[in-house]
């Protein structure tokens, strides 16, 4: 198995946005095309299920995924973003995974600290664009990881009322396989450091 190019993330096939049209498309699928980014959006809408007030766990995630949008932009550097994306996938994995579901707080922040570089990365796409299609790739992402996140949401709470006897299990069957999927894409960061 090979570890795909990057801008195999990237919806205009390596190609800068030039129109609104374009930024935007570019901006909805960047949170899909990329299993990592999806992963985890998944993951964060099923882990706000598991908590009061856990809207704020997505929440927090798309401002800061902005924020590092914003920070690649501006050309500041953030290292290792690969290495941190990839452990995100793993940890919101592991969070799911646990009998006893982290604090919000933690899970809270986690979500704000992978937002960050997760939106580091979406930055990638459309540096060099002009302000509108940068906009629209803004709003596009914004939505679907928004729309993947409470979709993710109801999906959970569902799970939760009709399994009553266990509703966590299922959850942490879901946990699982994200541990293998982070576990997957953090030894291929690692074997290509």
């Amino acid at each position: 198995m090979a570890v795909l190019p990057a801008h195999a993330h990237h919806a205009m096939g390596g190609e800068t946005p030039q129109t609104a049209l374009e930024g935007f498309i570019s901006g909805l699928a960047h949170p899909v095309i990329g299993l990592d980014h999806f992963a985890v959006v998944v993951a964060i809408g099923l882990l706000a299920t598991l908590k009061q007030r856990g809207f704020v766990i997505p929440l927090g995630f798309v401002l800061t995924s902005l924020l590092g949008t914003g920070l690649h932009l501006m050309g500041m550097d953030l290292p290792i973003a690969e290495l941190v994306i990839a452990a995100s996938v793993l940890l919101v994995g592991v969070f799911l995974a646990l009998k006893q579901t982290p604090a919000l707080v933690a899970i809270a922040t986690a979500a704000a600290i992978a937002g960050l570089f997760h939106g580091y990365a979406y930055g990638e796409a459309i540096v060099g664009a002009g302000m509108s299609p940068l906009v629209a790739y803004l709003a596009g992402f914004t939505l679907t990881q928004l729309g993947v996140a409470a979709i993710a949401a109801w999906i959970g709470r569902a799970i939760v009322q009709r399994v009553p006897d266990q509703p966590v299990a299922t959850l942490r069957h879901i946990g699982f396989v994200l541990c293998g999927v982070g576990a997957t894409f953090l030894s291929f960061v690692l074997l290509n450091a």
